[in-house]
C-alpha cells in the first residue's frame, strides 16, 4: 500500500508495489561499481612494479590505465542499449562474468601485451555490465527512495577511490604467495562471483515490451567519435601534444554531430536509434549532462594533481597518500547523510554541495599557504573532510534529478550516456589538470631555485668557486630541475642533469670542495623541488575552485527538484 501522493482507485494499477528485493539487487549493482571503480585506479600504484615485471617502456605505465578507459568509453553507450535489448539482467551478467574473466586473464598476463590486451577485455565487458545498474534502479525503487538509492553512488565511488591506493600499496607491498602486483587483479574473482550469484538471487527480470534492434552504425559512430577524443586525451602528453592530437579531438567534434543527425533521422524513420534523440530534449538530462562532464572533470583532475603532489611533491609512500585521502571519502560518507535529511530542497542540495566543496579545496590551499612545504597528513584533515561533505551533497541528488524525467524505454539509453559522460570527464579531467599541472611545474621548480640562488652562490663561494661557474653551476641546477620533474621517464638521466654534474666535477678544487658543493646542490634541489611542487598545487587548486563554482551555475540547468511530477508526495 502507497503511502505517498494522493490516493485513487487507479493506484494498484498505476503504481505497482516496487521490487521486493531491491536494497540486495541495488548492493550486488555497487559491488559492480566497487570493481569498476577499484580497477580504474589500481594501476597507477602497482604500474611500476608490473613494469619492473613484464618489462614495458614508459609508455606501458599509460596504456595500462587508458587501455580500460578507451575500451569502456567506446563500449558504455551500447552497452546500455544491449539492456533494453536483451534484458538489463542478462547483460549485467554477462558483463560480470565477461569482467571477472578479463581480471582472471590481468593476473595471468606474461608480457606488457598481454596484461594491455586483457585491460581491453575489462573494459568492454565493465561496458556492458555498468549501464544496467543505473537503469535497474530507476525500474526497482519507487520516486520516494530513489533519492538513496542514487545518493550511494556517492560515497562508494568516494571510498573506492579512496581505498583503490590504498589497497593496491598494501597488496603490492604484502606479495601475498609470491603473487606481487597480481593479487590486485585476483580479488575480482570473489568479486565478480559474488556479483554473479547475487544477481541470479536479487536481479529483477524485467526487460522492454517491445524489444529495440540494435543499432549497429550508430554504435560505429560513436565508438569512434569516443575513440578520436579520448586517445589524444590520454596519450597527447607522452607525444608532447603533436598536431595530430588537436586534429583527432576536431574529427571527434565532427562525428559526433554525424551521429547526432543519423541518431535523429534513424529515430524519424521510426527505427530504433543507439541514443534516443527525446533524451536532449529534456531538460533535466542534457543540463545533467553538461554539469557531470566539468564535475567528473573537475573530481577525477583533482584526485590526480593531488595524489602528484602528495608522492611526488612531499615524498609520500603510496600507502601514505592513499590515507591521507582518508578524511575526504569519511566527509563524502557525512554528506550523503546530510543529503538525505535535506532532499527536499532538490537542487539546491547539490549547489550547496558545490559551494562547501570549493571551501574545502580553498581550506587546501589555505593549508600549503601557511604551513608551506612541510605540511603534513594531520594537517590536511579539517580541509579535506570539508572537500568531501561538499562531495557528498553534490553527488547524493545527481542521479536522481538527471534521470529523473526519463521515460521508460529511454532508461537503457540514457544510463548508458550517463556512464560514458563519467568516463569522459574524468579522461578530460586526467587530461586537462594533468597537463596544465606539469606543464606549471617546470617554470615552478625553476622559480624556486632562482629563490634559494642566493643562498646557494653564498655556499659555493664557501667552497672557493668562481662567480663564472657559480653561475654556470646555478643554471645548470635550474634546468636540470626542471627536466628532472616533468621527465616522461623518471629513470632516465635529462641532457641537462649530465652537463651539471660535468660542470659540478670540473667546479671540485679540494677534498673539502668535493664533498661541500654536492651536499649543496642537492640541499637547494630539494627545497627548491618541494617549493616548487607547492606552488603549481595552489595554482591548480584555484582552477579546481574555478570548475566547482563553473558546476554551481550549470546546475541552474536542472529542474528544482528531482521529481516535480510528485508534488503530492512528503
Amino acid at each position: 500500500m502507497s503511502t505517498t501522493g494522493v490516493a485513487s482507485a487507479e493506484t494498484p494499477t498505476d503504481t505497482p508495489a516496487p521490487y521486493r528485493w531491491r536494497w540486495a539487487a541495488l548492493f550486488v549493482i555497487l559491488a559492480a561499481e566497487v570493481m569498476d571503480l577499484l580497477d580504474a585506479v589500481v594501476t597507477n600504484i602497482a604500474g611500476p612494479s608490473m613494469r619492473a615485471d613484464l618489462g614495458g617502456g614508459a609508455s606501458t605505465l599509460q596504456w595500462l590505465a587508458a587501455a580500460y578507459t578507451l575500451s569502456m568509453a567506446v563500449g558504455l553507450v551500447t552497452g546500455g542499449r544491449l539492456g533494453d535489448i536483451h534484458g538489463r539482467r542478462t547483460m549485467f551478467l554477462v558483463g560480470a562474468a565477461g569482467f571477472t574473466v578479463g581480471s582472471l586473464l590481468c593476473a595471468v598476463s606474461v608480457s606488457p601485451e598481454m596484461l594491455i590486451s586483457a585491460r581491453v577485455v575489462q573494459g568492454l565487458f565493465g561496458a556492458v555490465m555498468l549501464p544496467q545498474g543505473l537503469g535497474m534502479i530507476k525500474e526497482m525503487f519507487p520516486p520516494q527512495e530513489s533519492q538513496k538509492a542514487f545518493g550511494m553512488f556517492g560515497p562508494v565511488m568516494g571510498l573506492s577511490a579512496v581505498c583503490g591506493p590504498i589497497l593496491a600499496g598494501w597488496l603490492v607491498d604484502a606479495d601475498y604467495f609470491g603473487t606481487g602486483w597480481r593479487m590486485i587483479f585476483l580479488i575480482n574473482l570473489p568479486l565478480g562471483i559474488a556479483a554473479i550469484l547475487g544477481a541470479l538471487r536479487y536481479l529483477p527480470t524485467t526487460q522492454s515490451g517491445d524489444k529495440p534492434r540494435l543499432d549497429i552504425p550508430g554504435m560505429f559512430l560513436v565508438s569512434l567519435a569516443a575513440l578520436l577524443i579520448i586517445f589524444p586525451l590520454v596519450q597527447g602528453r607522452e607525444y608532447d601534444w603533436p598536431a595530430w592530437a588537436f586534429v583527432m579531438m576536431g574529427a571527434s567534434v565532427v562525428v559526433f554531430a554525424v551521429f547526432g543527425v543519423y541518431e535523429s533521422r534513424r529515430s524519424k524513420a521510426g527505427l530504433d536509434p543507439l541514443v534516443v534523440p527525446s533524451l536532449f530534449r529534456k531538460r533535466g538530462f542534457s543540463g545533467g549532462m553538461t554539469l557531470g562532464l566539468v564535475f567528473f572533470s573537475t573530481m577525477q583532475g583533482f584526485m590526480l594533481v593531488f595524489n602528484l603532489y602528495t608522492q611526488i611533491g612531499l615524498g609520500y609512500s603510496p600507502l601514505k597518500a592513499g590515507l591521507v585521502m582518508v578524511p575526504w571519502s569519511g566527509g563524502m560518507i557525512v554528506g550523503f547523510g546530510v543529503a538525505q535529511g535535506v532532499a527536499r530542497f532538490g537542487r539546491a542540495v547539490l549547489q550547496a554541495g558545490a559551494l562547501v566543496m570549493a571551501l574545502g579545496v580553498f581550506g587546501v590551499w589555505l593549508t600549503l599557504d601557511m604551513v608551506g612545504s612541510g605540511v603534513g597528513p594531520w594537517q590536511l584533515v579539517p580541509s579535506l573532510l570539508v572537500t568531501g561533505i561538499g562531495m557528498g551533497l553534490l553527488m547524493a541528488p545527481f542521479f536522481d534529478i538527471v534521470l529523473a524525467s526519463v521515460e521508460q524505454h529511454e532508461t537503457g539509453s540514457a544510463s548508458g550516456t550517463m556512464t560514458a559522460m563519467q568516463q569522459l570527464g574524468g579522461a578530460f579531467g586526467v587530461a586537462i589538470l594533468g597537463t596544465v599541472f606539469f606543464g606549471l611545474l617546470g617554470g615552478g621548480i625553476g622559480s624556486a631555485v632562482d629563490h634559494h640562488a642566493g643562498s646557494l652562490r653564498t655556499q659555493l663561494a664557501a667552497a672557493h668557486v668562481a662567480p663564472a661557474t657559480q653561475d654556470r653551476i646555478v643554471a645548470d641546477l635550474r634546468r636540470c630541475a626542471s627536466d628532472r620533474a616533468t621527465a616522461k621517464d623518471s629513470e632516465a638521466t635529462p641532457a641537462s642533469c649530465a652537463r651539471l654534474e660535468k660542470d659540478t666535477r670540473a667546479a671540485v678544487t679540494s677534498p673539502e670542495a668535493a664533498a661541500k658543493i654536492p651536499a649543496a646542490l642537492q640541499t637547494t634541489a630539494a627545497s627548491a623541488f618541494e617549493t616548487g611542487f607547492g606552488t603549481v598545487m595552489k595554482t591548480l587548486l584555484w582552477v579546481v575552485d574555478g570548475m566547482l563554482a563553473l558546476t554551481f551555475l550549470l546546475a541552474f540547468l536542472l529542474p528544482r527538484h528531482a521529481r516535480p511530477e510528485d508534488a503530492g508526495g512528503h
